[in-house]
């Protein structure tokens, strides 16, 4: 027997839909959609959300059964002959006919729904960065005008977040390139106190052995430590009282172990420790670079100290540089420079030096294509001259802190008088009378002693 349902069971029971007629969950063997679906995966979810939207719109067009037919889709009609205003009357819901259409892979489909959402979750992200970019304000917060300006929407100036990083960017490597600076000029000053203090370590160690070895078996305890000073250049035996010239030892750096330098105790103040010297010829200086490197010949005659020894004491201490030059018709000059410092063989020596005083002209600065400052090493076995089609070294005979070439070599070949032919002598382009040199044929100037010495800046006699 077929059942009408109740007002309780329309409002209570799950509801089912077929061709515009309606039944409750009790009634019939036909397919049915129902409208209880708060269940399944999102996917379900969207595809349900749709069917409440067209059921809303279906309920907002109900009609009565007074209405003219086919006025309206949805209708409502009184079952067993009562009216529609009485509350326990039975009632019959006609829809009109429902199709829906549902993707097979609902896999996919939430898949894509997932892969949707991360997508605007990112742009969102996006946009907080860009408008901290912007100075820390929301991407969508809208500029003010300022006071007394005017501008039009279209006219409001906004800072394009791009130029914004690129200047923040840019004060960030300027902050950047300043601290490495300073971190330089802070290892420079670590260094500094670090050979200090091996420098003091190993006099108190040598003080220690010193006592050690003169005392005998009785030593009183109460006796005074003493203590013996390693003089890091010649500079500190003049401190010491010493005042003749002669060999002494040196260690500018500890950890580089001791060696032999001739002093000028009485020239000039004294206190100078020869890094070069020319005599009578007896050395020859066209050399290797292993033998610059180490050094060669007598300290008490012609030598070059070696460039591993100049590294160590020009980086123990702030050097001066002091040239002294004789040619051979007896005319002496000198050229002192405040600055000197030569770099290790990783740098290939280079030189630095600055701030000329003197006699003889400054010819380490002669011009912007002979200038021998910031120059490397080179000799005839190793090129490191800013000369493009040759070795300087390997055509003056000799090692140099050549430019391409010189203005200045006093390593060159020693002549007794002056000479003709190429210009491999010693050379100093500054000094009196070269203008008559112009000409290949002419006689080159020639030197009959050359040294070269260096004390601390802050030395005082």
């Amino acid at each position: 027997m077929h059942h009408q349902p109740t007002y309780a069971e329309v409002t209570q029971a799950p509801v089912w839909f077929l061709c515009g007629s309606y039944r409750g969950s009790s009634g019939s063997s036909s397919v049915w959609f129902p409208v209880r679906f708060l269940c399944g995966s999102c996917a379900m979810r969207l595809v349900w959300w749709c069917v409440c939207v067209v059921l809303l719109v279906c309920l907002m067009s109900v009609c009565s059964e007074d209405d003219p037919e086919g006025s309206c889709p949805v209708r409502l009609k009184a079952v067993g002959g009562c009216r529609l205003e009485d509350n326990d009357c039975s009632v019959t819901l006609g829809l009109p006919k429902l199709t829906l259409t549902l993707p097979r892979q609902w896999v996919q489909l939430e898949r894509g729904l997932k892969e949707l959402q991360s997508l605007r979750s990112a742009v969102a992200q996006l946009q907080r960065c860009c408008g901290g970019a912007r100075g820390g304000r929301a991407p969508d917060q809208a500029q003010h005008d300022q006071p007394g300006e005017a501008h039009s929407p279209g006219d409001t100036p906004q800072t394009p977040p791009l130029a914004e990083m690129q200047q923040k960017l840019s004060r960030v490597t300027t902050s950047l390139r300043n601290a490495r600076v300073q971190i330089s000029v802070l290892q420079g000053q670590v260094g500094q106190l670090t050979n200090q203090s091996a420098h003091f370590l190993e006099a108190a160690a040598a003080a220690s052995r010193f006592h050690n070895a003169t005392c005998s078996t009785h030593c009183p305890s109460h006796s005074a430590p003493q203590f013996m000073v390693v003089p890091r250049d010649c500079s500190e035996y003049s401190l010491l009282g010493q005042r003749s010239d002669g060999i002494y030892k040196v260690t500018p750096d500890p950890r580089n172990g001791t060696f032999s330098v001739w002093c000028d105790m009485e020239s000039y103040g004294g206190g100078w420790t020869v890094i070069q010297r020319r005599l009578n010829g007896s050395v020859s200086f066209n050399r290797s670079w292993a033998e610059y490197k180490r050094g060669f010949g007598d300290p008490r005659a012609e030598l070059w100290l070696g460039n591993d020894l100049l590294h160590l004491l020009t980086k123990a201490k702030d050097m001066v540089l002091r040239i002294d030059l004789e040619d051979v018709d007896g005319v002496r000059e000198y050229a002192k420079y405040e600055r000197f410092y030569v770099a290790n063989e990783l740098l290939r020596y280079r030189l630095s030096v600055s701030g000329y005083s003197g006699s003889a002209g400054d010819a380490l600065h002669f011009s912007k294509h002979f200038n021998h400052d910031q120059k490397f090493f080179s000799t005839p076995d190793r090129d490191n001259d800013m000369y493009p089609s040759g070795n300087c070294g390997a055509y003056y005979s000799s090692g140099w802190w050549f430019d391409a070439c010189m203005s200045a070599n006093l390593n060159g070949k020693y002549y007794h008088k002056r000479y003709q032919g190429v210009r491999n002598g010693i050379f100093w382009g500054t000094w009196a009378n070269l203008t008559r040199e112009y000409y290949p044929t002419s006689y080159r100037q020639a030197f009959r002693t050359v040294k070269m010495m260096i004390r601390p800046k802050n030395y005082a006699p």
